[in-house]
């Protein structure tokens, strides 16, 4: 395992050890917790972000090719 410095502000800091010590975690415990479920949370926006913009293109590429198929069709009806 890795260690990083970080700077918390004192009020940051105070927070971070009291809830972690009501869950019965370390600090350094506390924090990697926080930070992987930021992960997660941010790993679960950006698929949706994702999604939305591919379904997006799809929606443009399948409206261009309905107006192709309704130019045949009115070609062949004529």
């Amino acid at each position: 395992m890795r260690s990083i410095a970080l700077k918390l502000s004192d009020e940051l800091l105070y927070e971070t050890a009291r809830l972690a010590n009501r869950l019965e975690l370390t600090r350094a415990g506390y924090i990697r917790t926080a930070i992987r479920r930021m992960n997660r949370r941010t790993v679960a926006r950006l698929d949706v972000e994702h999604l939305a913009d591919v379904s997006k293109r799809v929606r443009e590429e399948s409206m261009r090719v309905n107006a192709e198929f309704q130019t045949i069709e009115r070609d062949w009806d004529a």
